[in-house]
């Protein structure tokens, strides 16, 4: 039985920490405006459950835990999105969508002027598109740091109209930078940053200096179409009804895959989703990328840095960034 009762407290301990420091981060990136009372909140409580949970160990003890920890439970609970704060310019704007049968007309399109990685001129624009017209999905992977980490967003292009880009990111305020702990805590709102490819694309393959990869999903018309409807549903909700962004459940990787079911067949969860910078792969092995080639050969001809910055702020930026990796699979190879 000693491998047993080893085992049994081994998990005992594993989640008495797990929940002690739950409550302790909880308690450091709640929403009092003071950090030097943050900070020492979190640690009074962290050497509080040390000594409940490990030293003292008594019913009492036990018992003033499970309060306290109740209390920041429900504190934590009462903490609610918003979308009044200090924004930074990038994030200022949720953009809106009225939808008209076939016509769509998005507000709050983000069209920035980059001259450096911070130094841009604002500006918005008004895009309309016919949905009877998108044609088909282009999935970017950006790596902002060199890891198993990166950015994902999507594309919808259209045979008539320059593609709309979305990116699902979170929104941080003047000052503030995205921190993935943080965002475990409801530090970050979430938003939906729809803008031109000029923008969203060229800031970080020209600007940030990440490298970032385009794919051609294989996908049909029809569910490029119900994807861009899911899409533009989330916009006018988040519009609506703020939402905390969080790295585990409310992510951009997390939701493309959510929402990518209705592109094609996504199996149940995979670490991919969280290790994003792996995700290529995993739509790869589901066929959601073009399988001509092998992944080892089609990955670094997706790489589109050379072709941004050969492009820089040229009209047709969209164009060449697509000429530089692998054509776009025919429908007939679509249809097996």
């Amino acid at each position: 039985m000693k491998p047993l009762r080893w085992l049994l407290a081994s998990v005992s301990s594993i989640f008495r920490a797990g929940v002690a420091l739950w409550a302790s981060l909880a308690i450091y990136y709640s929403n009092l405006p003071w950090h030097w009372l943050l900070f020492g909140l979190a640690l009074a409580f962290a050497a509080f459950s040390i000594w409940a949970l490990w030293l003292a160990r008594k019913r009492r003890s036990l018992l003033l835990f499970a309060g306290l920890f109740a209390c920041v439970l429900v504190w934590f609970l009462s903490i609610r999105p918003t979308h009044d704060r200090p924004w930074r310019p990038e994030v200022k704007v949720m953009p809106r969508a009225a939808i008209d049968g076939d016509r769509v007309s998005i507000t709050g399109v983000r069209d920035f002027d980059y001259r450096g990685r911070d130094d841009f001129t604002v500006r918005y624009e008004e895009r309309e598109v016919s949905v009877s017209h998108l044609t088909s999905i282009d999935f970017f992977v950006s790596y902002f740091l060199i890891g198993p980490v990166a950015h994902t967003f999507l594309s919808f292009n259209f045979d008539n109209a320059p593609p709309v880009c979305v990116s699902i990111e979170t929104r941080p305020q003047v000052g503030q930078s995205f921190a993935p702990i943080a965002s475990l805590f409801k530090q970050f709102e979430l938003i939906y940053v729809v803008g031109n490819e000029r923008d969203l694309v060229r800031v970080r393959t020209n600007f940030r200096r990440e490298d970032v990869y385009l794919y051609h999903i294989r996908t049909t018309p029809d569910r490029a179409r119900k994807l861009f409807r899911i899409y533009l549903d989330r916009i006018n909700q988040l519009a609506g009804r703020p939402e905390f962004y969080n790295l585990l459940t409310n992510s951009c990787t997390i939701n493309i895959v959510r929402y990518l079911r209705i592109a094609g067949k996504v199996r149940g969860f995979d670490f991919r989703y969280v290790l994003n910078g792996f995700v290529d792969s995993y739509l790869y092995s589901l066929g959601l990328l073009d399988t001509d080639l092998p992944f080892r050969d089609l990955r670094p001809r997706s790489r589109i840095n050379d072709a941004a910055d050969a492009a820089d702020n040229s009209p047709d930026f969209s164009e060449r960034i697509r000429a530089a990796v692998p054509p776009r699979q025919s429908a007939a190879a679509l249809s097996h």
